[in-house]
């Protein structure tokens, strides 16, 4: 059963943990978060909250296939309503990664983090599953160098640039223009960070589109 599907089947207190979890967890950091600090937060008893998780390594593993499930299918909508052009492709999964940074920030923030804190055979389960994201991007790429409309002679390079670019969204970007790392930075709508993002990751597996040759008029 996927955790979306248990989580249904559950009362609302649960899902109240879930994002009191979540929030702890982004705020202070696993290691120095308690279920204490979480059901209070949660506004639940400890009772209530080992009788759905038996530790923090439950409630982590929950959030982090929560995070990965709403994120593969965002990635799946976009790519759901494009052809076989690997150009379009990637926009699309551009375009929903950024979205997903910029509107989810701290379930992302969580699922880009703190998967180091899972246990040696939960982190080598969680990799297999956070995997797939880079796999969409490499055969994508691979598929536009093989069709010559990418021209980059360093394909995994520009994937993982791609990628490191999209998810660093959720560590600076604020839609009210905060403070980032490098300084103020104005207010920039999500609509117009995804037509950047959409352009820099084009222009770093440096697209080509194919030349279309037209009839001359006249049989000319």
């Amino acid at each position: 059963m996927g955790v979306q599907a248990a989580a249904a089947e559950r009362p609302a207190g649960h899902r109240a943990i879930i994002e009191a979890a979540r929030l702890e967890f982004s705020e202070r950091g696993y290691n120095a978060t308690s279920i204490r600090d979480i059901a209070q937060r949660a506004g639940v008893s400890l009772s209530a909250m080992y009788y759905y998780y038996k530790g923090k390594q439950d409630l982590l593993v929950a959030i982090l296939d929560d995070g990965l499930d709403a994120y593969f299918g965002a990635c799946d909508l976009a790519l759901g309503a494009t052809g076989d052009d690997p150009a379009e492709q990637l926009e699309a999964l551009v375009a929903a990664t950024v979205r997903f940074r910029a509107e989810h920030p701290v379930k992302s923030s969580i699922v880009l983090t703190e998967g180091r804190s899972l246990e040696p055979e939960r982190l080598a389960q969680y990799r297999l599953s956070e995997a797939r994201g880079a796999r969409q991007f490499r055969e994508v790429v691979e598929r536009g160098v093989e069709q010559g409309i990418f021209l980059t002679p360093y394909p995994d390079d520009a994937r993982r640039a791609v990628i490191a670019m999209c998810d660093a969204i959720a560590d600076w970007y604020r839609p009210d223009g905060r403070v980032g790392p490098d300084g103020p930075v104005g207010p920039v709508g999500t609509e117009e960070l995804i037509e950047r993002y959409v352009a820099l990751a084009l222009t770093l597996v440096e697209y080509r589109p194919r030349t279309v040759r037209r009839p001359a008029r006249d049989g000319r």
